[in-house]
């Protein structure tokens, strides 16, 4: 072989031995929280990410809300995360456009889930438990440069992190771990007008996607009524929520419909909202998925459209503990007292 020929063999050998072993696998975040886990930022922190082709991304679960990492199929349609798309698939699973990959439901945290990019493009990453929960992978060529570092990244995502979390503009109704705003009503508080909000929320768009961040709390965790009176829920927040009273559904999703044990009044009224007829705190109830209004919802269209209130009248006097079957574990519980 000649010495010159011979010598740009060497260098192309190089240069690819050199690329893969600067590939890497760039580190990202699915979801944060509050340390009372109150406040649920549901966001891929950073959602926007640049990588070369070969490398991967993974993702760490650091909150106890649960999210998926998936990435469907051009024109696919967006599945519930009990589907899948059809299914979960192995960590470190490779996605190039032509089959979905899908980490399934995690809640455990510290989970990580790995996807690799063999080919460019762009790629639209979602959760598919929150339809406003996404992000975008852009994978370029090896000849490009790619515009930012890790150190960038890890920056970017404490940022977003920041400002979802603190709720900087106070819409969510209270500060990083400060208790829900004086008119709100306090514990024991008479509900003069009987309605209690059912969580709350914000929707932030950014370059990669959609962001949001939830108050996973009701507004008013305690109340006091009299028996003969109606206490009414409904929801502002971009997430939906549950009212369940005594034992929940074996199993809980937002497409459970709801259910009474056999003694329970449970009805419509005639403006729609769900109703029922507690008459002992042995009594169980779910109001099935409690969501606002679909104009309301901004980016939720797939979401299954639940109703936007739920009302419950208590003929008895007793103490009524009620939970948010899917958000409980993070604290969101609640009681109505009823005096005679």
């Amino acid at each position: 072989m000649r010495p010159r020929l011979m010598w740009l063999v060497l260098l192309s050998a190089a240069i690819v031995f050199s690329q893969a072993v600067h590939a890497q696998s760039w580190q990202a975040i699915a979801g944060a929280q509050i340390p009372d886990k109150g406040v649920q930022a549901l966001a891929f922190l950073p959602n926007d990410i640049w990588i070369h082709a070969g490398e991967s991304v993974t993702w760490t679960f650091p909150a106890d809300e649960p999210h998926t990492v998936t990435f469907l199929k051009p024109g696919q349609v967006r599945p519930t995360y009990t589907a899948g798309c059809p299914d979960t698939t192995a960590d470190g699973s490779a996605f190039d456009g032509s089959a979905c990959v899908n980490s399934g439901r995690i809640s455990t945290t510290g989970t990580t889930y790995t996807v690799a990019f063999p080919s460019p493009g762009n790629y639209k990453l979602v959760c598919l438990v929150h339809a406003n929960m996404t992000g975008i992978v852009h994978v370029l060529s090896l000849a490009e440069p790619l515009p930012h570092d890790q150190d960038f990244y890890n920056r970017q995502a404490a940022i977003e992190r920041r400002d979802l979390l603190s709720d900087p503009d106070g819409g969510l109704g209270r500060k990083f771990g400060e208790d829900a705003p004086h008119d709100a009503g306090g514990p024991n508080d008479h509900v003069h007008n009987h309605e209690i909000v059912t969580g709350t929320g914000e929707l932030v768009s950014t370059t990669g996607g959609l962001q949001s961040v939830s108050l996973m709390r009701f507004i008013r965790p305690s109340v006091t009524i009299h028996a003969g009176e109606t206490v009414e829920w409904a929801s502002s927040d971009v997430s939906g929520h549950t009212i369940t009273f005594g034992q929940e559904p074996p199993i809980v999703t937002p497409e459970t419909p709801p259910s009474a044990s056999p003694n329970v009044l449970l009805f419509s009224d005639s403006d729609g909202a769900r109703h029922a007829v507690i008459t002992s705190p042995a009594d169980s109830v779910h109001s099935g998925r409690i969501a606002p209004a679909p104009q309301e919802r901004t980016g939720l269209a797939q979401a299954p459209p639940g109703v936007t209130r739920f009302r419950v009248t208590f003929t008895s006097p007793g103490t009524y503990p009620y939970i948010c079957a899917f958000h409980d574990t993070l604290g969101m519980t609640g009681e109505v007292i009823v005096l005679p």
